[in-house]
């Protein structure tokens, strides 16, 4: 597995990351969630397989998968070894302040995530959306208080317009405040739409960027029109991923791999890892078989002609996942 830089850090982390948003108790949003002890092989295969990021969020099944995956990394290696990633924003209690990125949300929230995580401090701490309600300075500062206090090396942000992540980096170089090293966003063949402001404005501040749904939500790693349990039972998936010239792109992959003679996720995946800005896309698993296609992937390089063929499909459609 190669290891590379977070965006202009001195922090080393593996080429792939591992997503842990498929652990944890299951709930009517998500109801293919694994429990503890069929995560546990997968953990492993990652970490011996030289992944040594990992990414979950305060949200993912209502905490459990943070629970879970500080229970497992202990498992795996001293802390220091691991790169461990968590986000604030999404609501984890009803009523007021239950939600959203104020001094009082972040400054608890982190408390709460590093105790389900079982460790003093996570390597990197994200936005998980931007929140319109909070003045930008308000939530730039209460996450300068997090890294000054020493329960997070770093700050990183999420899915949002260019201009609004420029807004709170602005607010944060105004006031001598910790500023965003990372940005973790949707980006695969069938959602190219960050190429247009985001990507260019993470190129040129060295901004780490971690794509989110590399494989379209597994669109991308099977042919047309194949069900699978998360396709059907997952209310997210049905929403954001059927889109119309989807049908081709699926196809263009499926062509590809055919011709590779490997299969439609590392070619999707390979896709994802071109990409000059890409530092480290994130990767759900739930199948030991979606960890061995993310970890072979590392090595494909996709000649030209190939490129060309996958992109070619493609055509603009709405912002989604914001």
């Amino acid at each position: 597995m190669k290891i590379v830089r977070l965006g202009k850090t001195g922090l080393e982390v593996s080429r792939i990351c591992f997503g842990c948003m498929s652990f944890g108790k299951q709930t009517d949003e998500r109801p293919w969630v694994l429990g503890l002890d069929e995560a546990r092989p997968l953990y492993k295969r990652a970490w011996d397989a030289g992944i040594n990021f990992f990414d979950t969020a305060n949200v993912y099944a209502q905490g459990t998968s943070e629970e879970i995956t500080g229970i497992l990394l202990k498992e795996l290696a001293p802390r220091e070894e691991i790169v461990l990633a968590t986000k604030v924003f999404g609501r984890m209690r009803p009523g007021p302040n239950g939600q959203g990125l104020s001094r009082a949300a972040i400054l608890g929230e982190i408390d709460n995530s590093l105790r389900r995580l079982g460790t003093d401090y996570v390597d990197l701490y994200q936005i998980h959306r931007f929140d319109p309600f909070t003045p930008v300075e308000e939530t730039m500062e209460a996450l300068n208080d997090v890294v000054r206090a020493g329960k997070a090396r770093y700050i990183g942000a999420s899915s949002m317009w260019a201009w609004q992540f420029a807004k709170l980096q602005h607010a944060a170089a105004l006031n001598g405040w910790t500023k965003f090293v990372s940005m973790q966003n949707q980006l695969s063949l069938v959602y190219r739409e960050e190429e247009r402001e985001m990507l260019p404005l993470c190129k040129d501040q060295s901004i780490a960027v971690l794509p989110w749904s590399p494989l379209g939500g597994g669109k991308l790693t099977r042919p047309w029109g194949t069900e699978t349990k998360r396709a059907i039972t997952d209310r997210y998936n049905k929403t954001m991923y059927e889109k119309t010239g989807d049908r081709e792109i699926v196809a263009a992959v499926e062509a590809v791999a055919k011709a590779r003679g490997t299969s439609m996720a590392q070619i999707a995946m390979a896709w994802v890892l071109q990409k000059p800005e890409v530092t480290s896309p994130i990767v759900g698993v739930s199948k030991m078989s979606h960890l061995e296609d993310a970890i072979a992937a590392d090595d494909l390089v996709l000649n030209t002609d190939e490129i060309k063929a996958l992109e070619a499909p493609y055509k603009p459609q709405h912002v989604a996942g914001f």
